[in-house]
């Protein structure tokens, strides 16, 4: 039911979203050094990540009123490091748009914000235990579920609580700006994110199902808060994106921007701390990391070679990977369904371990 909300907000309301930015002239900027092919979709709607963060927002506080249900404090959580982060990548957007600019906030502003909302969710994380005395987190590193050796709170009340901020920190600026940095052709970060954020729908009915009951302990059941209703928020923002995907696809009429980009990272990392996923992520969002690695690579490459000899060189015609593949002539509809098969192939890999784990665990 959210799912089914969500994206009939995204798909009826985003048009009136397009035409509303239009109007305030809330237009994307290009910058001078990106693909040249891109200086025509100067002037195109972007913050279309309010729609997609509205209306997941709307369909799961709407779905659990339908039912007649509570909503959990997992799923809050949840939701607030989306909006948390979505707030960021708007003012992010704004200053864009305000200023003239392809130049948002600074590069410690976002910093800073993203810290805020990544400390507030990993304190508020550790509250609230349930009957069964499980908080929403855990300071147990997780793979498909906590590992037990790897827990932070080993180190003190104090340096564990501190490490324990960073390490969530990590998580979330890490997801944030890997989508962030995805978000370069029509429909990319979008579809992309579609198939991370669906495999969490997957996960906690799995979760679920396979619950730890004080009465009849499962040999692999799981220990997560709320995992249903964590099913229930990826599905919300799921089919929020795939309705606004029917915009967003070449040739995009909107764009998510900053406010989407930053505000669904943030969902993807807070459903595998969540859902103690932590590490599986890795694989999960497997294309976010592809992308984000050749920043890193580009970068670190260049420095190294103008340190050594003076002239910087590159790995990459230009980064990110999408980009390159553009200087090389690829259509963009090309490089956004390769790489979507390769976001594809990544979240099916991380869905088959994490139910290998739990057969042969």
């Amino acid at each position: 039911m959210a799912g089914g909300i969500s994206l009939a907000f995204t798909l009826f309301a985003t048009p009136a979203f397009i035409w509303l930015f239009k109007k305030l002239e809330w237009g994307q900027f290009i910058r001078e050094d990106g693909p040249k092919s891109h200086h025509t979709k100067r002037g195109t709607p972007t913050m279309g990540g309010i729609a997609i963060i509205g209306g997941a927002v709307i369909a799961y506080f709407a779905a659990k009123a339908i039912n007649g249900e509570t909503p959990t404090v997992s799923a809050l959580l949840a939701l607030f490091m989306m909006v948390g982060l979505g707030i960021v990548g708007f003012l992010d957007d704004f200053t864009k748009v305000h200023k003239q600019r392809s130049l948002g906030l600074s590069g410690w502003a976002k910093i800073l914000g993203q810290g805020v909302v990544a400390t507030v969710f990993a304190i508020l994380a550790l509250q609230f235990p349930n009957q069964q005395g499980i908080t929403p987190a855990s300071t147990m590193i997780s793979f498909t579920r906590d590992i037990p050796w790897l827990d932070i709170a080993a180190w003190g009340a104090v340096i564990g609580t501190i490490l324990f901020i960073v390490w969530i920190y990590f998580l979330v600026a890490s997801t944030s700006n890997g989508v962030n940095i995805a978000d370069g052709l029509d429909g990319l970060a979008t579809g992309s994110t579609i198939m991370a954020i669906g495999a969490y729908a997957v996960i906690g009915f799995w979760e679920f199902n396979q619950a730890c009951d004080p009465a009849n302990i499962l040999a692999q059941c799981y220990n997560s808060r709320d995992p249903l209703d964590l099913a229930v928020v990826a599905s919300a923002v799921v089919g929020a994106l795939i309705g606004f995907l029917w915009w967003n696809t070449s040739p995009a009429q909107i764009f998510m921007g900053d406010t989407g980009s930053l505000g669904l990272g943030g969902a993807l990392a807070a459903l595998a701390i969540l859902s103690r996923t932590e590490l599986l992520l890795i694989l999960i969002g497997g294309i976010f990391v592809i992308v984000t690695g050749s920043v890193i690579i580009q970068r670190v490459y260049f420095k190294i070679t103008k340190w050594s000899t003076g002239t910087g060189k590159r790995v990459f015609l230009m980064s990110p990977l999408h980009h390159h593949f553009e200087q090389k002539g690829w259509a963009q509809i090309t490089i956004v369904v390769r790489f979507w098969i390769i976001c594809g192939l990544c979240v099916l890999g991380g869905i088959g371990l994490f139910y290998i784990e739990w057969t042969y665990g």
